[in-house]
């Protein structure tokens, strides 16, 4: 396993630009526990590559609610049975083979507590993707194809109180109460990081990450 330690947002932008630039398209996947910082690391990414990168998160791939509602996994929701894996596959082949018109990838809205289809636009012109998840680099089938399909995945490795604190903010800011915030991020949040902690060796970079950001 790479050894973990600190990046500067500029030397891992420059990282990213440098995989654009290897053409003719790239796509890098950064995992992650949740709450390690892997979505505002891949928006400052794409912000600073430009134009020519894409944010499409794995979490667009969520069930939705009634599904896990019939499936009897809503309690549980962000654990790894609660995704469409097979259909998240599928689009980073898509996007991997650059097809000629845009591709099209859906979103999960946190205010709905829902996944959108077709809510980012990926044209031919994106020549770096940058895809974020907890479960990128797991080897059970079929994740073990998400690793085969990007050209390079890091790994955010976040000290586990800080972790935990941005998780249960998190949680209070989308309407749950203290009780349930923290229940949800010490139980079902943890179980996620105990499973993601393990495929850390599967990535090309492990950044240590003390940003509170």
């Amino acid at each position: 396993m790479p050894e973990a330690r600190p990046f500067s947002l500029d030397d891992l932008v420059a990282r990213a630009r440098s995989l654009a630039d290897a053409g003719p398209r790239q796509l890098l996947g950064i995992a992650g526990a949740p709450g390690a910082g892997k979505s505002t690391l891949a928006e400052r990414i794409v912000a600073a590559v430009g134009p020519t990168a894409r944010l499409v998160p794995m979490d667009g791939f969520h069930l939705a609610q009634a599904e896990l509602a019939r499936l009897g996994r809503a309690d549980r929701k962000g654990a790894v049975d609660t995704f469409d894996a097979n259909g998240y596959v599928s689009l980073l082949r898509r996007l991997r083979r650059l097809e000629p018109t845009a591709v099209y990838a859906p979103l999960f809205r946190r205010d709905l507590e829902e996944p959108v289809a077709g809510a980012v636009e990926v044209p031919p012109s994106v020549r770096l993707v940058v895809t974020e998840g907890n479960y990128l680099l797991l080897d059970d089938p079929p994740w073990d194809e998400v690793r085969q399909l990007l050209h390079e995945a890091w790994f955010l490795d976040l000290d586990a109180g800080l972790r935990l604190r941005r998780l249960v903010a998190r949680h209070l800011a989308y309407g749950r109460s203290p009780e349930a915030a923290q229940a949800w991020a010490y139980g079902s949040d943890e179980a996620n990081a105990a499973l993601v902690a393990g495929t850390a060796d599967r990535a090309d970079l492990v950044i240590r990450s003390t940003d509170p950001g």
